[in-house]
């Protein structure tokens, strides 16, 4: 579960940061304008050129976690599941990688039992055994190296004051009865464990490698490729891994020969070397355009270029229910009904960088359902009906909210696109700036929260809502600090639908619980959401596979349609 902490939900991610989620959709499709390069298939050979403006977080993926960086683990490291590749029939969903299938559940869902593959191997050509999985897995409790992904940590029944390997030894909860088997206790009943392994942190290491900084500026490979050279904050290039077996890895192509990531180039800059499309460019990737880019995309030369992804992230804004007269039902269906989501998304940037929601659950997150309980014509708003519902409520002459706003220029046009709208309908709306450094920190300390707040959401996996809605609305997770529950919603009948869906073993029924239970929350009306924000691409005219179901490109099925260019 990642909170929206960039302009990217607001007005498309800065160019150069390419996003791998599992949250990272709920189609089977790529959805956009263009083809992504114009056509073509990719083949084997050449050097893949990735533009970006911000270095990943860390190469150790017990440290890294944000989107930026999981695109990249993609190409270097393994795990016993991962997430399909985009070309999938269904992208969203969990397959086996290094494991032979899908776990196996015991019957009180408390034991989860893998077999590894025959044939997969590190970089230096030792086979990749339970215990190296295990150990992996279990550098994520480490104090100074797990600060990444935490699931596995908060599922594996872990000995209190567990400190990992390094420290407190091997752990017993996770079992190796042979070099292929694995096995592991959970807490508690978790039908969506094989997604939880799915993480970064679930990345085997050979045993007794990988203490204090090792892999800060150096890697052991499990995937199609490996670290050639680092430079920090300039590039890193990856070369073959000679050990990576093709035969094991369904889900990686791994089409280039070579890639090549260059660091710390202006989103403006990143955007005139794609369109202009000179040497090794023309084999280049980036993330999304800037907004000042979009109208020069329109041109017959670079349209059939573009690609353009609905994402899984939900930017919305949430309603403070412990503060009068926010708690009244009435008071909050009447803002639903005024926010003029039009004019939000204009000042978001257009159609082009976003889509107007009605839902909590964007399209592109499994078991998301359509429905508007809130409408107006053209999304414009309804005032009237606002004014209404607040004279049910006592307030027949509105009221004053403060709205927190992050200091983002974007941000800041959309908290004044809702305060015009609210206005119509009697509601003063005081607009409340803060620090971007500080603004997370603060909504999400509920003694400094206000009326409301404009942030956004984005799941860890897609292939169901369990990281999406429960984060967001299980009043059984509000906390002094680092709440992500901003409407501070604690409704027994939603938390009890969260249980339900949690422990559905079934993924279908538990899906279709979350796009009911997402109804039953918007009944509520604890937050408005706003809009889920798209990606447009534009790679490079010798590039192809770019695909992007769930707004993020999947590396290991992008490559070059010939070899011998740039």
């Amino acid at each position: 579960m990642t909170r929206i902490q960039s302009s990217a939900a607001l007005a498309g991610l800065t160019a150069g940061v390419l996003a791998l989620s599992a949250c990272s959709g709920g189609g089977s499709s790529s959805t956009g304008t263009g083809t992504g390069g114009s056509g073509g298939s990719a083949v084997k050979g050449g050097t893949m050129q990735v533009l970006q403006n911000a270095d990943f977080s860390y190469l150790d993926p017990a440290r890294g976690w944000d989107g930026g960086v999981n695109a990249f683990y993609r190409l270097v490291y393994r795990q016993l599941i991962t997430k399909a590749p985009n070309d999938a029939q269904d992208p969203n969903a969990m397959v086996p990688d290094l494991a032979q299938s899908l776990g196996e559940v015991s019957a009180d869902g408390l034991t989860w039992t893998y077999k590894l593959k025959a044939g997969i191997t590190f970089d230096t050509g030792a086979p990749i055994t339970a215990k190296d999985v295990k150990f992996g897995i279990s550098r994520g409790w480490d104090p100074e190296i797990g600060i990444g992904s935490p699931y596995l940590k908060q599922l594996i029944d872990a000995p209190a004051g567990y400190q990992g390997p390094y420290r407190s030894g091997e752990l017993a909860t996770i079992e190796t009865p042979d070099d292929t088997t694995i096995v592991f206790h959970l807490k508690a009943p978790f039908p969506e464990f094989d997604a939880a392994l799915s993480m970064p942190s679930g990345t085997p290491f050979p045993v007794g490698t990988g203490a204090g900084d090792t892999f800060i500026k150096d890697m052991v490979a499990s995937g199609p490729y490996d670290l050639e050279t680092f430079t920090p904050g300039s590039t890193i290039k990856l070369k073959r891994n000679d050990k990576w077996d093709a035969s094991t890895d369904p889900v990686r192509k791994a089409y280039p020969d070579a890639w090549n990531f260059t660091i710390g180039i202006e989103g403006a800059t990143i955007d005139e070397r794609l369109i202009a499309g000179q040497g090794a460019d023309v084999n280049a990737i980036a993330g999304s355009v800037q907004t000042a880019t979009i109208a020069r995309l329109q041109t017959p030369q670079l349209k059939d270029r573009v690609l353009k992804a609905p994402s899984t992230c939900q930017t919305y804004m949430g309603l403070n229910t412990t503060k009068k007269p926010l708690g009244d039902v009435k008071v909050r269906q009447a803002i639903e009904y005024a926010v003029d989501k039009s004019a939000v998304l204009n000042a978001t940037g257009g159609t082009q960088f976003a889509t107007v929601s009605t839902t909590i659950l964007p399209g592109t997150v499994s078991g998301h359902t359509d429905f508007d309980l809130y409408p107006s014509a053209d999304n414009a708003g309804d005032p009237e009906k606002a004014k209404a519902l607040l004279t049910e409520a006592g307030l027949p002459t509105g009221f004053t909210m403060t709205l927190d706003v992050r200091s983002h220029p974007t941000a800041q046009r959309q908290a004044e696109a809702i305060q015009q709208s609210l206005k119509k309908a009697g509601i003063e709306v005081k607009l409340n700036v803060i620090d971007v450094s500080t603004y997370y920190e603060t909504i999400g300390t509920p003694s400094q929260q206000h009326d409301a707040a404009i942030t956004g959401w984005c799941p860890d996996w897609a292939s169901s809502a369990s990281t999406f809605l429960p984060p967001l609305f299980d009043g059984r997770l509000i906390t002094a600090k680092g709440n992500q529950n901003l409407a501070q919603i604690n409704d027994d009948a939603v938390n009890t639908a969260i249980d339900a869906a949690k422990n559905e073993t079934d993924l279908a029924k538990a899906n279709t619980a979350w796009g009911a239970l997402d109804k039953q929350i918007m009944e509520l009306a604890p937050i408005v959401p706003l809009n889920v924000e798209n990606r447009i691409y534009l790679p490079g005219t010798n590039v192809a596979g770019v695909i992007a179901p769930s707004g993020d490109l999947d590396y290991g099925i992008i490559g070059l349609k010939d070899p011998a260019k740039g």
